[in-house]
């Protein structure tokens, strides 16, 4: 097998799908082929996903956030949200984009871009959208802190509360 900087048990982004486990690495043979691949386990979403380890990066599968980022993104978080006049089908497409990009300041920005103190106040479009990056930025940040999944939740929407 290759040499590589992925370990089974790591937790990794794939940016479509969000938080994953690496289950294995497995080499498969197709025809004359060996290919190494990573498989991914994506729980909350019921999801196993072989990729090839040669096109990992090329794919956004990254690491999951370290300690210096968190500021960042906590940053990022507090900022005060700037009006936007544009369609929101532009800004919805912009946000998905935003989303599967899995870079998690960008995701910090679309989760700010969207709160807001009572649900009642979003079409049903926004909040899925933002529930969406949020819960992609929570299962990041409870690992990373070694939090459960709630208390992540309230943990940014606590900083979002307090900006």
């Amino acid at each position: 097998m290759e040499k590589h900087k992925y370990k089974v048990g790591d937790f990794i982004v794939y940016p479509v799908h969000g938080v994953g486990e690496i289950t294995a690495i497995e080499e498969c043979t197709f025809d004359t082929i060996t290919a190494t691949f990573l498989v991914i386990k994506i729980a909350y979403e019921k999801l196993t996903l072989k990729i090839p380890l040669k096109n990992a990066d090329k794919l956004g599968v990254r690491p999951l956030f370290n300690k210096k980022q968190i500021n960042e993104i906590e940053d990022v978080l507090k900022r005060r949200v700037r009006m936007r006049r544009m369609m929101w089908s532009r800004r919805a497409q912009e946000y998905e984009t935003k989303i599967n990009s899995g870079d998690p300041v960008l995701i910090a920005e679309v989760v700010r871009e969207l709160y807001k103190k009572n649900d009642y106040d979003q079409s049903y479009s926004e909040r899925q959208i933002y529930q969406t990056a949020l819960s992609r930025l929570a299962k990041e940040f409870a690992i990373v802190k070694s939090m459960k999944e709630d208390a992540a939740y309230e943990y940014i929407r606590d900083i979002l509360e307090a900006a």
